[in-house]
């Protein structure tokens, strides 16, 4: 995790100055669990309190550089950790009269606004990488020169003192929707996540995937994707999750046979796609129902289809994978018993049930996120094994705050990006670049919307990329008439893709690692793996009905049998075997075949169904004629 997550590069402290992380961390936890259950703060005050304490743990954790000591905090990250709890919390020291000079802000203010921004930079570039804060740098930039810039990108320009009120004191910069929701929804479900791995949700995962799965035809890759996917409910990182499962699922699958950089493609596909899994996804997707202004439900809802289709997509790929090698799966004596298993263990589910209830019964998430939490302790008692003690509990809790500063360095950080495109109008005029440069229509808009969230994911968290596409190119696709929903779905879904697209793909790397191969040859497996992830979001765009919009029950049922169909072709055409093996030309044709199925419409099914019934009928006779050899 440290090579390919930045995140996982912290400290590691002892004595008085590991109490003190403790100290902070827990308290940060406590404050949000506090304000969610017994009513939050003034937007503004809260999302202030919330970077103190990201900004505290920043500093405290986190070293300079990589070559700086992680066994001591040294002198100055103490200074920047109180310089940065100050500047954040001025906002609240001071919040009556900043509000009776609204727009006239003193010296005083500019420079706790100054220093906010330059310790937020600081802070971001040592918890994830350059990248972000360089473009926040350049949107600033912009803000000032945009006088000087081309005609299409031009503006009258703004002074500093302008442009620190409306990043610092204003709702559209640093303290804008982005941290409003990592400071409400993220963090509670990050928290609740961590009180259910203190429960042993983890290894009562993999045990369950072990029972449902790991019988069947390549058994432990099954288990790979459904306990990556189920883990991916409680965890809003792909390589977090990689390294999480991947330490026993990768091991087990090349024991039966898989080779070793497809078993680290097939883990890192699977733990990819948590983010995109309801009834918890990842942080963006709680944003991407703020920008839509909607329960956060109709977005989980709206993104069932497009995961499930995705995970069988995985499934079946590793099912012909397991084919086409002769491999069996583990045998049953080795496995646990699913009935003892859910007798003795099974109600670590509830809380997961219970979270999707309260969502339907119309809490807000933020409220379902924080009774999930209470149900999940109750329950913990009902096993000597998953009580939650006080040492377990204050374990979930620093453990909450530390998985939430990530995300609340970014959208703190984008906020800036946000704030550049509110002052300066550049989002529309970026819209209209895209949509001029793909000559006016859609299928360009997309390959162009497809590609800059792409490219941007090889050096943003998912959740900052997700914000800053959405401002930039979903609005492109908006003056098509594509479905609000499925214009801001189809960016949130390539942004995570980034995590498996080569050259950078730091799920499949960190899955190359943990199975010790090459992580380009890991990386293109992935990319291969997670075709059909690329293809659903084009699907969903020219027929909304899969994200359940203008829901019709029989065009519904037909576009989801279809896709499915569609899908089990694909996957015949990437692995390239179906009862045996396939010549190339074949898979060419498979793959014309999944497209005519993913493709809305009547007839391109059925023709997508007659070249499915013929590759039936060819590989059919051709297994007749040449039998598999028998496993070794």
């Amino acid at each position: 995790m440290r090579k390919y997550d930045t995140e996982a590069r912290f400290r590691a402290l002892k004595g008085w100055q590991a109490i003190l992380v403790t100290v902070v961390a827990v308290s940060m936890s406590l404050f949000h669990l506090y304000t969610a259950g017994f009513g939050l703060l003034l937007a503004i005050k809260q999302g202030a309190v919330h970077l103190a304490f990201t900004l505290a743990l920043v500093f405290l954790l986190y070293p300079i550089s990589q070559k700086a000591s992680k066994e001591r905090i040294p002198w100055y990250d103490f200074l920047l950790a109180g310089a940065g709890v100050y500047a954040a919390l001025y906002l609240v020291i001071f919040f009556d009269a900043l509000t009776a000079r609204a727009g006239l802000p003193t010296t005083m203010d500019l420079v706790m606004g100054f220093l906010t921004i330059a310790l937020l930079l600081e802070a971001t570039r040592r918890i994830s990488n350059p990248v972000l804060p360089i473009i926040a740098v350049v949107s600033l930039l912009y803000c000032y020169f945009g006088r000087y810039m081309p005609d299409m990108f031009a503006h009258r320009g703004f002074n500093i003192p302008r442009i620190v009120n409306h990043m610092y004191l204003g709702t559209e910069g640093i303290f804008g929707v982005p941290l409003g929701v990592s400071s409400t929804f993220v963090f509670m479900f990050i928290l609740f996540g961590s009180v259910l791995e203190k429960t042993g949700m983890g290894k009562f995962i993999i045990d369950l995937a072990l029972a449902l799965a790991g019988w069947s035809t390549g058994g432990p890759a099954k288990v790979a994707v459904l306990s990556s996917g189920l883990m991916g409910t409680i965890s809003g990182s792909s390589v977090a999750n990689v390294c999480t499962t991947g330490m026993f699922t990768i091991p087990l699958m090349k024991s039966v046979g898989y080779k070793p950089y497809f078993a680290g493609a097939v883990e890192a596909v699977a733990s990819t796609g948590g983010q995109i899994m309801p009834p918890v996804m990842g942080a963006g997707a709680f944003i991407l129902a703020q920008f839509l202004g909607v329960p956060y439900i109709e977005v989980a809802l709206a993104a069932i289809v497009p995961a499930l289709l995705y995970y069988f997509a995985v499934l079946v790929q590793v099912h012909f994978e397991a084919n086409r090698l002769g491999l069996k799966g583990l045998p049953r004596n080795q496995l646990p018993a699913l009935f003892p298993l859910l007798k003795s263990q099974g109600f670590l589910l509830i809380p997961l049930i219970a979270i999707i209830y309260f969502l339907l019964a119309g809490y807000t998430p933020l409220k379902a996120a924080f009774n999930g939490i209470i149900v999940s302790y109750v329950l913990s008692f009902l096993n000597k094994e998953t009580r939650l003690t006080p040492v377990r509990l204050k374990e979930a809790f620093e453990a909450g705050a530390r998985g939430a500063i990530g995300v609340a360095c970014a959208c703190a950080c984008v906020g800036m990006v946000v704030g550049m495109a509110t002052l300066t109008g550049l989002g529309l005029r970026i819209a209209g670049a895209i949509v001029t440069l793909a000559g006016g229509k859609l299928l360009p808009t997309l390959l162009l919307t497809m590609f800059a969230s792409i490219l941007l994911g090889t050096g943003l968290p998912t959740t900052a990329n997700f914000i800053v596409t959405s401002m930039m190119a979903a609005p492109a696709l908006l003056q098509f008439g594509v479905p609000p929903m499925a214009a801001y779905m189809f960016v949130f879904y390539f942004g995570i893709a980034a995590d498996l697209s080569p050259p950078v793909a730091l799920a499949a790397y960190a899955g190359a690692g943990i199975a010790g191969d090459d992580p380009m040859k890991t990386g293109f497996t992935a990319f291969k793996l997670a075709l059909a992830g690329f293809l659903i979001p084009y699907i969903y765009v020219y027929n909304p009905m899969l994200l359940l919009i203008d829901y019709q029950p029989l065009p519904f049922a037909q576009a989801v049998v279809t896709a499915m169909i569609g899908v089990f072709l694909l996957a015949m055409s990437t692995i390239g075997f179906y009862k045996a093996q396939m010549a190339w030309y074949l898979r060419l044709v498979a793959m014309g075949g999944a497209l005519l199925l993913l493709i809305p419409g009547t007839k391109t099914d059925l023709s997508g169904l007659a070249i499915l019934a013929a590759i039936h009928v060819l590989q059919t006779m051709k297994a007749k004629k040449n039998p598999p050899a028998p496993a070794v």
